[in-house]
């Protein structure tokens, strides 16, 4: 403890946010966790602490009653914090990650309290940083004992009533700890200190926990609210460019997907593309998640698919895309549906299903556009002259195309409809002559964006 109070004071002095912030890791060696732990006993450990904070800062600017009191709280609570840690590392009997957590939201309250009524600075943010970061953690392990303890048959957990929902419990910590988050976020924002001493300048770290998490509970419709929240208090806020690029690149990430979700996919791109452009070249996790959405938007709002380079440093996604990626471009019906079937599951997981499954309109369109160029030229009408390809095409060049392609037999008038919807989406330019048992293609890019 005499160690910690130390690097306590030296932060205070040096008015070091990530020093301070260090102080309250539950990261530290085993050894030195339980160094803090022995170092006082439950009944001395309140004047233990504020004795060591008040005579390791009474060498410089003193600290205000009601701070050193404030800090006291805190690393009490992050003493008895240490003290349920411990046991859960070494699985002891009697350890629980729920006592642990519990421990851990008493700190972050703590540390609360020191913000809103006890004089706590802004440059101090970092600890707010570590410890809710931590807190998601001791969440997701609080749950999973939890829900491990359930299916093993021990429910004395459990409160027994009629309407008791099992799906509801399974996250129950990570819900509690999404408003404890939720706490944070309104703490950094609403404060209206001047920025240079501002607690705003923690709001995108804790936004990008508040997503984390909503995305772990399958929540992320939540996440709209705290942009919207965000863009009411805009002109109040430092602009995004002048927090540090990893939080710029989490929190363009989970903008993208969430513009994704909502089938926005412009926007999804422009997000994306930025967070891509800002990920750092090493971050290898972070540039695979970023091309899980990337690289479906690309497919629907340019029709461009990934290249094998782009694709090599990340043998997931190779496998996840390449097989569709190859079938749209051969445009095989048949063997696209297989190709998604296939990777249903994964796609589904990551909430790409519906997007790729999109794709197929590109695969039929290069089915179409092989039909249109295995029709040929027409025969020039001046000796010489230019040769000009063959726009009327048979509605049973086409039937029969897309027939072999999906492996499936296809009636005339579905295969109209097709064609009809193809042409609606701008996929291809031309009209069905219905009459005439035609399709008259236009003779200037009859496929846009394929260069035919």
């Amino acid at each position: 403890m005499d160690t910690l109070i130390r690097t306590f004071s030296n932060a205070q002095t040096s008015r070091e946010g990530y020093q301070l912030a260090q102080t309250l890791s539950p990261d530290l060696p085993q050894q030195q966790l339980q160094a803090i732990w022995k170092s006082c006993g439950h009944h001395d450990a309140q004047n233990f602490i504020k004795r060591g904070i008040q005579n390791s800062t009474s060498g410089f600017e003193k600290l205000p009653k009601d701070e050193v009191q404030g800090w006291s709280d805190v690393y009490l609570a992050y003493w008895k914090a240490i003290g349920e840690l411990l046991p859960a590392l070494n699985q002891a009997p009697q350890s629980s990650w729920t006592k642990v957590y519990d421990a851990w939201k008493e700190l972050l309250s703590a540390l609360y309290r020191g913000y809103i009524g006890q004089g706590f600075e802004a440059w101090s943010i970092p600890c707010l940083y570590v410890v809710a970061k931590n807190l998601r953690i001791f969440a997701l392990k609080a749950d999973e004992e939890r829900n491990n303890n359930v299916a093993a048959g021990d429910t004395s957990g459990q409160i027994f009533q009629d309407d008791f929902d099992p799906e509801s419990e399974q996250h129950q910590k990570l819900e509690d700890c999404a408003r404890q988050l939720n706490r944070i976020f309104t703490l950094c924002l609403n404060d209206r200190a001047p920025l240079e001493e501002s607690r705003k300048w923690g709001i995108y770290y804790i936004i990008n926990l508040l997503f984390k998490t909503y995305f772990k509970l399958n929540s992320a419709s939540l996440s709209k609210n705290i942009l919207k929240t965000l863009s009411a208090y805009r002109g109040d806020m430092p602009p995004l460019s002048a927090f540090p690029k990893s939080q710029q690149v989490t929190f363009k990430y989970y903008e993208g997907v969430l513009c994704f979700l909502e089938e926005n996919y412009v926007q999804a791109e422009e997000h994306l593309t930025q967070a891509w452009s800002l990920c750092h070249k090493d971050a290898m996790k972070n540039k695979e998640l970023i091309l899980t959405y990337l690289v479906p938007c690309h497919l629907l709002t340019t029709h461009t698919l990934p290249s094998q380079k782009l694709l090599e440093p990340y043998p997931r996604l190779q496998k996840l895309f390449l097989p569709l990626s190859n079938c749209i471009k051969r445009g095989e019906l048949h063997a696209f549906d297989l190709a998604l079937l296939q990777g249903g599951d994964e796609f589904v997981k990551r909430r790409i299903y519906l997007t790729l499954e999109r794709g197929r309109d590109i695969a039929l369109r290069n089915l179409l556009r092989k039909v249109y160029l295995a029709g040929g030229f027409e025969e020039p009408k001046v000796e010489g002259g230019p040769r000009v390809r063959r726009t009327r095409i048979p509605v049973d060049e086409f039937v029969a195309a897309i027939s072999l392609g999906s492996k499936k037999a296809m009636e005339r008038d579905e295969v109209e409809c097709v064609m009809a919807n193809m042409i609606y989406k701008n996929l291809m330019k031309g009209y069905i002559a219905r009459e005439r048992g035609f399709v008259v293609l236009s003779k200037s890019g009859a496929f846009p964006g394929t260069g035919v």
